[in-house]
């Protein structure tokens, strides 16, 4: 598989140009797909993160890197959070890693630290490829 690079729609509101991408690439060696949002999720935004873990909800499992996330907003959280139900019901494990402020702070305030399996990086997370039996991180 290629890495895919997509970027906000064809027609970006005035000054929003670049402002989100989403990098697609799978773990070499596992039946991991890494998925790389980069910049501002939000509203406006989220097409192209939910445009690739669609197109990759069959895989056995996607690690997305929330590293380059500057911003997510509750309509970023609430496309993970309804991307991880699909994922289960279809055999998938969607986690996620690299979380940093603000973007942890709002798992964090919503709970959410407690619905995914969240890792340091995505290094630590390819590390633990393997079933998942420990369930979600507990934070508290």
């Amino acid at each position: 598989m290629d890495s895919e690079r997509r970027a906000l729609g064809d027609e970006p509101p005035s000054g929003r140009r670049d402002r989100f991408t989403v990098d697609v690439r799978p773990a070499w060696g596992t039946e991991t797909v890494v998925v790389v949002p980069s910049g501002e999720l939000d509203h406006d935004t989220v097409e192209p993160l939910r445009t690739a873990l669609e197109k990759h909800e069959n895989a056995a499992r996607i690690v997305v890197d929330c590293a380059g996330l500057d911003f997510c907003d509750s309509t970023g959280l609430n496309l993970l959070l309804r991307a991880r139900a699909r994922a289960l019901k279809s055999g998938t494990r969607l986690e996620l890693a690299g979380l940093r402020p603000p973007v942890d702070r709002m798992f964090e305030i919503t709970g959410a630290f407690h619905v995914f399996r969240v890792y340091a990086d995505v290094g630590e997370a390819l590390a633990a490829d393997g079933p998942d039996e420990s369930g979600p991180e507990d934070r508290t």
